[in-house]
């Protein structure tokens, strides 16, 4: 019975994963962030579970970290790990205060951005899973919690519409 339901699901269409993952297919225009948010994390979390890894818990403080930088990209109109004033993903991390008292961590960033159709959660998850370094951070086995931060703009000048930037901060503290 296990094999037969493990072959349904690798054979499921796409709108079983939408039903799966609400908003996975909606672009920026048709969907609230909250909405966006919720379908990325349910994306993220189908890809650990299909692999057999533990779902990763959404985090306030690594929440914070991603948001301001997502934000700070499409303000400033760059796209990278490193901020323009050059702070690491760790520096932001530990800015949010969530490597406060952790005797050890681990962390890691994946960032996209895309407009009309690759702005939606199901096109960044496919392309996030057929990079290998973004693939090795969502099915790294340490990381425990993620943070989400979306900017519905465009980290370039002219980025079209309807646009998103995602930054996604994981981690691990023990």
């Amino acid at each position: 019975m296990l094999a037969v339901v493990v072959g349904l699901l690798i054979a499921a269409s796409p709108a079983s994963a939408e039903q799966a993952c609400p908003a996975s297919n909606a672009t920026p225009a048709s969907a609230s962030k909250r909405e966006i948010l919720r379908a990325t994390l349910c994306a993220l979390n189908r890809e650990r579970v299909h692999n057999g890894l533990r779902r990763l818990k959404l985090n306030k403080k690594l929440s914070r970290a991603s948001r301001r930088h997502a934000h700070d990209m499409a303000r400033r109109n760059y796209f990278s790990h490193e901020t323009l004033g050059g702070g690491t993903f760790v520096d932001r991390i530990r800015a949010a205060g969530y490597l406060e008292g952790a005797r050890s961590w681990v962390v890691g960033e994946n960032l996209a951005w895309g407009s009309h159709g690759h702005s939606k959660p199901s096109a960044i998850m496919r392309m996030w899973m057929n990079s290998p370094g973004h693939r090795a951070n969502i099915l790294n086995p340490s990381f425990k919690e993620i943070g989400i931060g979306l900017a519905y703009d465009a980290p370039v000048e002219n980025g079209g519409k309807p646009v998103c930037t995602y930054a996604t901060d994981f981690g691990a503290r023990g």
